[in-house]
């Protein structure tokens, strides 16, 4: 009725040693994370670090806390200022945006 514990283990530990069946395996899989997955978000990351280089005066931005406004300000290389309301202006880093809706005119040479 129960299974001895020497029936039970078999005949032995299995394949040991089968390095390219396992290779033959994990290879693909690997590649189809690079494909799938790695490389798409690159691209994403890429996409958005050239986004958030070219923002400046004028544009319509939305933060990554869902807060929609206008760059009044472009401060330095990390920080912009947004006013999202009348009088309601905002120190951000430029890597907080997620979007860029409209693009404003350039700033002039004076400014």
């Amino acid at each position: 009725m129960f299974i001895t514990p020497a029936y039970a283990q078999g005949a032995g530990a299995g394949p040991a040693g089968d390095l390219f069946g396992m290779l033959f395996l994990i290879l693909p899989m690997v590649a189809i994370m690079y494909f799938l997955i790695w490389r798409p978000q690159q691209k994403r990351m890429k996409e958005h670090q050239e986004m958030v280089k070219g923002i400046r005066r004028g544009d319509n931005v939305v933060t990554a806390g869902g807060i929609i406004g206008k760059v009044t300000k472009v401060v330095d290389d990390n920080e912009i200022v947004i006013e999202s309301g009348e009088g309601a202006k905002m120190r951000m880093l430029r890597t907080s945006v997620t979007e860029v809706r409209s693009k404003g005119e350039p700033a002039k040479a004076d400014s």
